[in-house]
């Protein structure tokens, strides 16, 4: 048999894929939900990566109350860096959508584009990673955490020692897993 080649398709998934069956048992109102879902994270995704570019750029966006014009705006006013990997080891790293550190105060910023209510957890390991790589003592400087969604953005100022503790868990996790990897050879 002559297969046919779909040589477009390499590397996509499909919405009703055979990897991700579980849509079998899903009723219309189901599917319909997760679809719109999908769609919303891919929108998310296309917005991030506007948002980084007019960043990088330094292209401010229209002064409206809206998340995206705001996060864009206050990245480009506190010259923050868009898109940055924070790594501490193969096992834990992450990606900051804006931060800066400079005088002693470490700035991360995240664009949510969901209308789920987030946790600032994401934006504390994100302070705890940059602890680590760069051997920077939480209790020793300022970190202000900011997620912008929706109208507006909320700011959240970590507790030094909390930051220490997440830290000192991706340590203690990070030789855990590379035991189990070493153990598995």
């Amino acid at each position: 048999m002559n297969f046919n080649d779909h040589f477009d398709l390499i590397d996509k998934h499909s919405f009703l894929s055979p990897s991700s069956y579980h849509w079998i048992n899903y009723t219309d109102d189901k599917l319909i939900s997760v679809y719109k879902n999908q769609k919303a994270k891919e929108e998310g995704s296309i917005l991030h990566d506007f948002a980084s570019i007019a960043i990088q750029k330094r292209i401010k966006l229209a002064n409206h109350k809206k998340a995206l014009n705001m996060f864009v705006n206050d990245c480009i006013g506190f010259k923050m860096e868009s898109e940055q990997i924070l790594y501490y080891s193969d096992n834990s790293f992450g990606t900051a959508d804006a931060i800066s550190f400079k005088d002693g105060k470490l700035m991360i910023f995240d664009l949510k584009t969901g209308i789920t209510k987030p946790s600032f957890k994401q934006l504390d390991v994100y302070s705890a990673l940059f602890c680590l790589e760069y051997g920077v003592d939480p209790t020793t400087i300022e970190i202000e955490e900011r997620i912008y969604q929706g109208n507006g953005f909320e700011v959240m100022i970590p507790e030094p020692l909390y930051i220490r503790e997440i830290m000192d868990k991706i340590v203690e996790f990070d030789i855990i897993i590379e035991n189990i990897k070493r153990d598995s050879i």
